[in-house]
């Protein structure tokens, strides 16, 4: 099985949402597909290796999907990185752009463990806005970020490049 032309095969492109000119992706059929959905899973797993992840972090919404079960094959907890006002303790916040406006992200300020090992996991990465100010507090948080490991990546946006030295995995690059 090519995992990647699966994944390819099952991600919707919406044009103009949720604003004019940007296309969005779609991963609702992919999720729906129980063998596609597992070799994502598998796939993040596979690449870091079991034991070596002590946390990771979903970005809301959609990474919550993929790092849930994520966690629990790492036997790791699960941490969200979610929207401003959402998150019901003290948290950090941190803000920054997207490629159709910026938004702030907050995590629970005692949501690591000193030099906790950290898998940042999200949908897609695009800018890199989104996983730099994650990255930002994990840090601030205490822990070490080991990685960000996303279904797609959207190369034309660079987001990669503006990630320093983190390891990037992606499962598809568009």
């Amino acid at each position: 099985m090519d995992l990647g032309k699966l994944i390819q095969d099952r991600i919707r492109d919406v044009d103009d949402y949720p604003k004019p000119g940007v296309v969005f992706k779609d991963i609702t059929p992919l999720l729906a597909d129980h063998v596609a959905f597992a070799g994502v899973v598998d796939a993040i797993v596979n690449h870091h290796g079991r034991g070596t992840i002590d946390k990771i972090v979903g970005i809301e919404a959609r990474g919550f999907i993929l790092a849930a079960p994520v966690a629990y094959h790492f036997g790791a907890g699960f941490v969200p990185v979610r929207k401003k006002g959402k998150l019901p303790s003290r948290t950090f916040q941190e803000t920054y752009d997207l490629e159709y406006g910026t938004e702030t992200v907050e995590m629970h300020v005692d949501a690591f463990e000193p030099g906790d090992r950290v898998l940042i996991v999200d949908d897609v990465l695009a800018t890199g806005g989104t996983a730099r100010a994650t990255a930002e507090l994990v840090r601030r948080g205490g822990a070490e970020v080991v990685g960000v490991s996303v279904l797609i990546e959207l190369s034309f946006l660079e987001g990669r490049g503006r990630l320093g030295n983190l390891d990037v995995h992606s499962l598809v690059t568009v």
